[in-house]
């Protein structure tokens, strides 16, 4: 009788197929975003996809090229990447503080909460009329429209994670004597930081999408103004570049988001 195949544990596996997992697997989640370039090349270079509707990738990538060559491109990113940094910290602060003081009062919560549940239904979009109106074509007017966009999540996670932290521990904790300030700093804000890293991280990605927007407010530079502007011109090349700078500074906010998760929950082993 064939006895049967049983599967060799990893660390008896032959070192070139652990050697070859372990250098394709950071290119395994870029492996879909490749595989629609090149497909889209062949779309493209076939005639199967119009260059007036979609240019193919290698003349998005001249265009880069170009703009990147020019300066013209590190302008406008610098541009957006201050507008975004300063409208996340702003909302990210404010969200944080509000959430973190109805989270720990109940008394604020009643006095604040409604109100803020109530704004948050109110679309940013429908805000820009009103925005110019107070702020004008500015920068004051993106950051606003930025700010309040941010705000939300952090505000509602915050909230929530102080909330959902477990009375059971909290209760320990104060049996062992801790209370007020040390109770606040070892016990709930920890306990409360999962829920708070998850606004942040949406946060993050969601600015890039508010900056498309704010960026259509009378901006002279950023990434927003340049494909409005390359639209003008029906430059659809340089309008991919824009949308793939977003796209891209959307990833890696996301990493950023991932790193802080790392660092500030290495405690917690499903963050590890």
């Amino acid at each position: 009788m064939r006895p049967a195949v049983q599967a060799l544990p990893a660390s008896a596996q032959p070192d070139g197929a652990a050697s070859a997992r372990r250098l394709f697997a950071p290119l395994a989640p870029w492996a879909l975003p490749i595989f629609l370039i090149a497909a889209w090349q062949v779309a493209a270079h076939t005639g199967v996809l119009s260059s007036r509707i979609l240019p193919e990738p290698l003349a998005v990538a001249r265009a880069f090229r170009d703009l990147a060559l020019s300066g013209e491109l590190w302008t406008h990113l610098r541009v957006s990447l201050w507008r975004a940094a300063a409208g996340f910290g702003l909302g990210a602060a404010l969200g944080l503080a509000l959430g973190l003081l109805n989270g720990s009062s109940r008394r604020a919560a009643a006095l604040l909460d409604t109100t803020v549940q109530m704004v948050r239904n109110i679309p940013a979009l429908a805000l820009i009329p009103l925005v110019i109106l107070w702020f004008g074509i500015d920068e004051a007017a993106k950051l606003f429209l930025l700010s309040v966009g941010v705000f939300f999540p952090v505000y509602l996670n915050t909230f929530h994670g102080i909330r959902a932290v477990d009375p059971g521990l909290i209760e320990m904790a104060r049996s062992y004597g801790l209370s007020g300030r040390a109770l606040y700093r070892d016990v709930i804000l920890p306990g409360a930081l999962p829920s708070i890293l998850v606004g942040v991280r949406f946060s993050l990605g969601l600015v890039w999408v508010l900056l498309i927007v704010a960026e259509t407010i009378s901006a002279q530079a950023g990434i927003g103004y340049m494909t409005m502007n390359a639209r003008e011109f029906l430059q659809t090349d340089v309008v991919l570049v824009g949308v793939l700078l977003y796209a891209l500074l959307g990833k890696a906010a996301d990493l950023a988001a991932r790193g802080l998760e790392r660092r500030f929950l290495r405690w917690n082993p499903a963050y590890r």
